[in-house]
């Protein structure tokens, strides 16, 4: 299995950051939107370090799938081929009040923008006539001074991000692949997850070949017990900060745990992040994690994901291990 890290801090440090993440042993690397734009670190690393690069992920609703194809073109021709397009969705009030565009049921309109950037990508590679159309965007100008041509490394893969059985369908039937959003238990991942894959798949008349499946694994990685208190306190605000919110109370629910969902939304709203992280016991962390020291970390993923992933994202929040415990788990993914 191959382990994909998040590329995080600054745009001016990526490449630093980079060569530090691959020198120890991570095969890819991704981005996130969160306080930086998720493509501009991409762009400082590309054909600078030996590794995949990916946007998980690119919140798509707000933006253009002209200005996403753009993008990706650029970035697989930068990374000599070793880019891939992630895309996400985002809940309402981000969608509204952050980003102040407009909102749409989110599995309808993430198969359209899909597909359009798809064909988008298709039409440059071939050179067909663009004729996209549906209710939420539409493509069908493209003049040849607007057109980058065939890409050298080919058009890259287009992956959604997706938590709930509609978006997982939905991915499953009209993505490359299927980013695993990290709050997940795995019980989730395979009862519902994998179930809705499946569907997704059979709907499309796809084979299991056709989709790519990547999870995500909120990791407490650790040696000494200092370092154990630090990696598992930022594994436990991330699984507080998700699990406050609603969209994502089904995940609660599979273990049971859906009556701490409100109360960790009530006090969300209050800023109150010491009482939520209190109600994320050890018992719900080391279920939605992953905790234990490289090699138990390494072997718990493999047992998780192993039959239906070539390879994991990693997050370590709050805590960045040193080299030495990234380099042990890449070395226990990939035996």
């Amino acid at each position: 299995m191959r382990l994909d890290l998040q590329l995080d801090g600054r745009p001016d440090q990526a490449l630093a950051r980079a060569r530090e993440l691959t020198e120890a042993g991570a095969d890819g690397l991704f981005t996130f939107e969160g306080p930086h734009d998720v493509f501009t670190p991409l762009a400082a690393v590309a054909g600078h370090v030996d590794a995949d690069l990916m946007t998980n992920v690119a919140i798509a609703m707000p933006r253009s799938p002209m200005h996403l194809a753009h993008a990706a073109w650029d970035l697989q021709l930068m990374s000599h081929g070793r880019f891939r397009l992630g895309l996400g969705s985002q809940i309402r009030p981000h969608i509204e009040k952050r980003y102040g565009a407009t909102w749409s049921p989110p599995a309808a309109r993430m198969r359209e923008i899909v597909g359009a950037v798809k064909a988008i990508l298709r039409s440059w590679e071939t050179g067909e006539r663009l004729e996209f159309r549906g209710e939420h965007t539409t493509h069908t100008l493209m003049p040849p001074t607007f057109v980058p041509g065939p890409n050298p490394y080919g058009p890259p893969p287009v992956l959604l991000g997706a938590l709930g059985p509609l978006m997982t369908r939905t991915a499953a039937e009209v993505a490359d692949g299927l980013l695993v959003m990290p709050f997940h238990t795995e019980r989730h991942f395979r009862e519902r997850t994998m179930l809705a894959v499946s569907e997704g798949l059979a709907r499309a008349d796809r084979s299991a070949e056709d989709l790519a499946v990547l999870p995500a694994a909120i990791t407490a990685m650790y040696r000494t017990e200092a370092e154990r208190e630090a990696a598992i306190t930022g594994v436990r605000g991330l699984i507080a900060f998700y699990a406050s919110t609603p969209a994502y109370r089904p995940v609660l629910e599979v273990e049971g745990w859906q009556e701490v969902q409100p109360e960790l939304n009530r006090l969300s709203k209050l800023g109150d992040v010491a009482t939520m992280m209190g109600l994320v016991d050890d018992t719900m962390v080391a279920t939605i994690g992953v905790v234990g020291t490289p090699e138990e970390c390494a072997a718990e993923i493999q047992r998780r994901f192993g039959e239906v992933a070539a390879r994991v994202c990693c997050y370590f929040p709050g805590y960045q291990p040193p080299a030495e415990q990234i380099a042990a788990l890449a070395a226990g993914l990939a035996t």
